[in-house]
């Protein structure tokens, strides 16, 4: 790659990431439904033309904010893994910082859902389109952590040896957590009027999904 050809990449990336940063900044201001495409435009200092040069959509901008929110999902999941005694520790702390960023980027959280809640296998014939397919190794790279952990469990004996395949009981616990976090989000007024604070509900749920993998 020449030099004028790598400067003008450059300049394109940091265009993007400057779209992405605006839509990022609106999305935690209003949330997504309330965003046009023209308001990113005026906070990225762009042009409406130019901002379709760089994403066809609204959707598929969105998917840009999904491959960040995965990344920084990805690394929570790392930090909070990191110097735990052994394979289950690392699988609570993964899940409670799941918990965390659902709390403190609900933007973030609000975007995988969405993602989550997409169709896959309904792509054109010329394949997936850019940015939903980083999303998916994004995604894919955010559940092998879990999967690691899960192995190192298994190995050091503080989780049961008989989980089966280790990428599907990973896509479990996501989904079990996943599905709680987003109950106690939208029914936890209804939880605490029953009687159970919110709180006790979540951690009643993460002991229940340790002890099912506890040997």
């Amino acid at each position: 790659m020449s030099y004028l050809t790598a400067r003008r990449q450059e300049e394109k990336d940091r265009r993007r990431a400057e779209i992405v940063d605006a839509a990022e900044a609106l999305y935690a201001e209003t949330g997504w439904d309330a965003i046009t495409m023209d308001q990113v435009a005026r906070r990225a200092r762009l042009s409406r033309a130019l901002l379709y040069v760089y994403f066809k959509d609204k959707s598929d901008l969105h998917m840009a904010l999904v491959e960040r929110s995965l990344e920084a999902l990805h690394d929570r999941f790392v930090a909070a893994r990191a110097g735990r005694p052994n394979g289950i520790a690392e699988v609570e702390a993964i899940g409670r910082a799941y918990l965390a960023f659902s709390v403190e980027t609900p933007h973030y959280f609000d975007a995988c859902a969405r993602y989550q809640a997409h169709p896959t296998g309904e792509h054109a014939a010329d394949g997936t389109p850019c940015n939903e397919a980083a999303c998916e190794v994004a995604g894919h790279s955010v559940h092998e952590v879990i999967v690691e952990s899960l192995l190192r469990g298994v190995a050091d004996g503080s989780i049961r040896a008989d989980i089966g395949d280790p990428f599907v009981t990973a896509l479990t616990l996501w989904a079990f957590t996943h599905g709680m976090i987003q109950i106690a989000s939208t029914k936890g007024g209804q939880i605490e009027h029953e009687g159970t604070s919110v709180q006790s509900f979540i951690e009643h749920g993460l002991d229940l999904a340790l002890r099912a993998l506890k040997p």
